[in-house]
């Protein structure tokens, strides 16, 4: 491994000056295997390394995670992928490992937000998952290692130039860790809590059952928001964020954002989009930002204007508000983690708008009894992990 890369520039071009390495000349635990990365590709790469690394300790299922300007657009473990889900993913037509399958999964939380991201695996990058990425837009790849037959897809693709990263999956950082900011140095411990079932003992509401599954998905959630840019909260189901709400100033927007997002995930499944027929030649970023707009309120200017007619092959149903709702009430046993405690009641009225069931989070505000009550009133179960998951 070398002690030094030397980057193309680092956040923005005239910032010319850019390289990582390692202090008293020690050799980095990566080296890039194709491409070029820049300093926002390993930012992405190293954080969404940690969080599969993670995700794996905490489950034993393999993990991946979609990153984009340093927060998580989805992340994943493996479980069985339904056919609507497998369409709603652009991967119904792949054979998967399970592997691929986080990997779809994690990509599919947010299609929009995923483009042109950096990804990572927490296994052997496989030939499955190389056949994924290589028609999707994506900036890059990080995982312990690859096959020979993944390299070679994966070295074709974006003109030779993908960025391929390999990083020693037993490497462990010092316990403090240093940044700069301003001509100041800043120092502190890693946030090196361990994240597993034992934070999800101490349930605060009258119902107490949680299922392993929502056991599963509240700490899929937790470990994603541990490397999600505070404020922040992330809506789970099935072994993988469906929402993630990151970097707002208030929690009741982290709530809403998120929120709209799991609602767009559910819709994404529903017929009246897996039954739209789009004009042929169409690439997936276009179908993808084409069914973001169908499932938003701007549709019916596209209807009105005329200009359904160079996307789709017949006029589609206009969705109202209410036929939406209407479908999402069709959903169910979604979860919820905040990366700090709920201060007002409005947070967990609008999961409940999402279906959300089961809820994680920090604990300790002088609001907690508000908190709880409005979750007895609409019969979710909530546990107080005493865990802060700030990130900055």
């Amino acid at each position: 491994m070398p002690s030094e890369i030397v980057l193309k520039y680092g956040c923005n071009p005239n910032q010319d000056i850019a390289s990582i390495y390692m202090k008293d000349n020690k050799d980095l635990p990566v080296k890039v295997l194709n491409g070029r990365p820049g300093y926002i590709n390993f930012l992405d790469a190293f954080n969404a390394w940690q969080l599969v690394k993670e995700l794996n300790k905490a489950t034993g299922l393999a993990a991946a995670a979609s990153f984009k300007h340093t927060s998580p657009a989805g992340a994943a473990v493996y479980t069985p992928m339904s056919q609507r889900l497998k369409r709603a993913c652009f991967a119904d037509d792949l054979e998967l490992s399970e592997l691929a399958t986080a990997l779809a999964k994690a990509r599919g939380a947010d299609r929009m937000s995923s483009y042109g991201d950096f990804v990572a695996l927490s296994d052997e990058c496989d030939e499955s998952c190389a056949m994924f990425l290589k028609r999707e837009v994506s900036d890059g790849v990080i995982a312990p290692s690859y096959t020979e037959k993944a390299l070679e897809i994966l070295k074709s693709k974006r003109k030779g130039n993908y960025n391929i990263i390999q990083i020693d999956k037993d490497y462990i950082p010092d316990m403090i860790e240093e940044k700069e900011l301003f001509g100041v140095t800043f120092k502190q411990k890693r946030n090196d809590v361990f994240i597993n079932e034992d934070v999800l003992k101490n349930i605060k509401t009258k119902a107490k059952d949680l299922p392993k599954e929502a056991k599963r998905d509240l700490i899929v959630a937790l470990i994603t928001l541990k490397y999600t840019q505070s404020n922040s909260v992330c809506y789970a189901k099935d072994g993988q964020a469906i929402g993630v709400g990151a970097g707002q100033q208030s929690r009741i927007h982290c709530t809403r954002l998120a929120g709209n997002k799991a609602d767009i995930w559910h819709l994404r499944q529903s017929d009246y989009v897996l039954n739209l027929k789009f004009k042929k030649g169409l690439k997936r970023p276009e179908i993808d930002n084409a069914i973001d707009v169908y499932l938003s309120e701007d549709f019916n200017s596209v209807i009105e204007s005329g200009e359904w007619e160079k996307i789709y092959e017949e006029k589609p149903l206009v969705l109202t508000s209410e036929m939406k709702r209407e479908y999402l009430k069709t959903c169910s046993e979604v979860s919820l983690a905040s990366d700090a405690f709920f201060p007002f009641g409005d947070n967990i009225k609008r999961a409940y708008l999402s279906r959300v069931k089961y809820i994680a989070q920090t604990g300790g505000s002088i609001r907690d009894d508000d908190v709880i009550a409005t979750a007895d009133e609409l019969g979710m179960v909530m546990a107080f992990t005493g865990i802060r998951l700030f990130y900055h």
